[in-house]
């Protein structure tokens, strides 16, 4: 048996279960694959290993490795490291990362470069896959061409010319993986189609599901929808995937009459169960958003923050969609059982063992709204499972179509980006009706939801404030309807109920648990000015810097403290100018030194001059004095709010403000950017 080691580095399960999937297809195909998270590093030892080195790697935060990384990526970075630490190395790495963010796929990047740095050879090239417009597009030809570079590097291993063959085979990997002579692999998703034996699928053609679908008003013809295809895909031959195979067997229980936990917990990490103590709505209510400030009691805990910190919130999936779901899977009368879960006897899925995200013994009803994400639109290997539950031909054969390589197209369109849910799903193909086994295989963990800190313990002690806007969604459905965000719908439900509750009655409470440290926090010499850029929510970690400030200018009177500047952008300054009353009392206490608020719906002022817009636009107006405080003063620079649109027009503009205040070209005031970001004086607090 061929051996290769694949280590994962995963943070919310997407790389490990990609390398679980590598680890099943390599046993089809002659290849034997000792699996390990990055963390084990007891499992393996990269200074003597031999075999070729596969790694999937994700990213988190701004641009990090996953925390499960962070112990190996500093054990590979220490300096004192020879050239040829890893010069025996062989590797394929594929990174996971999503580019709305800056830092695209800068976890699988940073370990990739260093393991050049210390001699290891690639002998398949990168794989860059992307979250923004779909992982399975690189993800899905970069699996398929693993396949041809390994055997490649075995055959050569075995050859008398192993270093040259090897070598040779590096060069063409790092241009084509797998492919000698093809194109990137950028270019190769477009290409790539799998016949039946490269695939390990099977090839089908079933009637389509094209006449079950509507018709467009102005020709008449069909039109594609989730539950209908149009030519070319209704007629083709497809190259579907095996099925995963099936190794949870699952036992329901009936316990009439226990109560249960709030909320089964399955964190790594501490987890605190705190009341909210007050809620505050702080937009008014013809506002385009509604955003709300929280605050926790956590006096009566260990938990402890600094400004600049963000926690994590275990959230719950809604009772309506649980209850939905219950009655699609005709279990609404079981939802009270106890689910007893245990790994399948002959299971052919290696290394097959029970979630650890589903606790033994609790309700079916617990486990769906706090264990598992029935909002997540069902992934390609969760569809194929779900054919051979379908009955119906026209049923299957669209399901068939949306899980195929065919049909790539229709699954990013109809489940990715309408954001379909298994519910959606199922109540679109009425005659599927799966097990509940294959729902506890299938459905990701649901993950607790990051919030930044919008307050300072110096100022309120014991308490935890935090603010959010509530998400509207549209749905999978046709046509879509109205859906609230999983977190920040069900905490506005809270919220709600704490501002209409009566005298006496009890606080609602919410667990939350640490997140590891970071860097976003106020520079320990309070001399160093600070630029904040954090249009909307993106204030709240600034409030908490700010209340910090003050409380320490009231104990050190006579000390030095460097200029503070924030600039905040919302839509209209009577309807959600968030904190107002807060800053300007900043503001005139000295603590907030230059406060510039940006507009973006209100009509444009009268007189000179172009008003400022969005906060990149009030960044270029004042770019002298920014570029000053950054450059010669030595200032950082925080940047906190939507990483899609803001923090890229952000970046682009202190790219301007560099270029033109220095007297550089761009791509000098570039690589001071990066200088500042390695420096920890350009920090960045960002999601999508």
């Amino acid at each position: 048996m061929r051996r290769f080691l694949l280590l994962f580095a995963s943070q919310r399960g997407q790389a490990q279960a990609i390398a679980e999937d590598i680890r099943e297809q390599a046993a089809a195909r002659g290849f034997s694959a000792d699996l390990h998270c990055v963390s084990d590093s007891a499992q393996y030892d990269l200074r003597s290993e031999t075999a070729p080195l596969v790694l999937v790697v994700s990213t988190t935060g701004t641009g990090d490795p996953p925390d499960t990384a962070r112990t190996f990526v500093k054990n590979i970075q220490d300096k004192t490291l020879p050239a040829d630490y890893f010069a025996h190395l062989w590797y394929g790495l594929l990174g996971l990362g999503d580019s709305e963010y800056t830092y695209f796929c800068n976890g699988g990047k940073l370990i990739d470069r260093r393991l050049q740095e210390l001699g290891a050879r690639r002998f398949y090239g990168t794989g860059h896959a992307d979250d923004g417009v779909g992982l399975e597009l690189v993800v899905e030809p970069w699996v398929d061409g693993l396949w041809a570079a390994l055997s490649k590097h075995f055959a050569s291993s075995r050859g008398s010319a192993m270093s040259g063959a090897l070598a040779a085979t590096a060069a063409s990997a790092e241009s084509a993986p797998g492919r000698p002579g093809a194109p990137p692999l950028e270019a190769q998703v477009q290409l790539l189609r799998l016949d039946e034996e490269e695939g390990g699928g099977a090839a089908v053609s079933e009637p389509s599901a094209a006449s079950r679908g509507g018709a467009s008003p102005a020709t008449g013809a069909p039109e594609a929808s989730l539950t209908c295809s149009v030519p070319p895909l209704a007629g083709a031959s497809l190259s579907i995937p095996v099925a995963p195979p099936e190794y949870l067997q699952v036992h329901l229980q009936e316990c009439p009459g226990q109560e249960e936990s709030p909320a089964p917990v399955t964190s790594a990490e501490p987890v605190f169960q705190v009341p909210i103590s007050k809620a505050v709505q702080l937009t008014t209510n013809d506002a385009i958003k509604s955003t709300l400030l929280l605050e926790l009691d956590i006096s009566n805990t260990d938990f402890s923050y600094q400004p600049g910190d963000a926690f994590n919130i275990l959230c719950a999936n809604s009772d309506a969609e649980v209850q939905g779901l219950l009655q699609r899977l005709r279990l609404a009368d079981h939802g009270g059982h106890r689910v007893h879960v245990v790994v399948r006897a002959g299971t052919r899925k290696k290394g097959a063992a029970l979630p650890q995200h589903i606790p033994e013994g609790c309700s079916l009803r617990r486990i769906l709204t706090w264990c598992l994400d029935i909002r997540a639109a069902p992934k390609k290997a969760f569809l194929r499972a779900l054919v051979d539950h379908t009955p119906d031909p026209a049923q299957r054969r669209r399901l068939q179509e949306l899980c195929s390589r065919e049909g790539a197209a229709d699954y990013s369109r109809f489940l990715r980006d309408a954001r379909t849910s298994l519910l959606d799903l199922l109540l679109a193909f009425p005659s599927c009706q799966p097990p509940l086994s294959l729902l506890l295989e299938h459905l990701p963990k649901l993950q607790p939801r990051p919030y930044s800190c919008a307050s300072s313990s110096l100022l309120h002690p014991g308490k935890l404030r935090f603010a959010f806007s509530v998400v509207e969604l549209p749905s999978g459905t046709a046509p879509p309807a109205p859906r609230r965000g999983v977190c920040t719908g069900w905490l506005a439900l809270l919220a709600q109920a704490l501002l209409q509750r009566a005298g006496g009655s009890p606080a609602p409470e919410i667990s939350i648990s640490p997140r590891a440290a970071n860097s976003f926090h106020l520079p320990d010499d309070p001399s160093v000015p600070i630029v904040m850029v954090g249009p909307g929510t993106g204030v709240a970690p600034f409030i908490g810097f700010l209340q910090h400030r003050e409380k320490l200018q009231e104990q050190h009177p006579d000390g030095h403290f460097g200029a503070t500047w924030l600039f905040f952008g919302c839509r209209h300054k009577d309807r959600d100018y968030l904190f107002r009353d807060e800053l300007r009392r900043f503001q005139k206490l000295g603590v907030l030194t230059h406060l510039k608020v940006s507009f973006s719906r209100e009509a444009p002022a009268q007189g000179p001059g172009v008003p400022a817009k969005y906060v990149q636009d009030s960044l270029r107006l004042h770019g002298g004095q920014v570029a000053q405080a950054l450059l010669q003063e030595r200032g950082r620079l925080y940047v906190c709010g939507d990483a899609k649109n803001m923090a890229k027009d952000v970046n682009d503009t202190l790219v301007e403000i560099i270029s033109a205040e220095a007297g550089v070209d761009k791509l000098q005031a570039m690589k001071t950017l990066a200088t500042l970001r390695e420096e920890k004086r350009y920090l960045q607090d960002v999601w999508s």
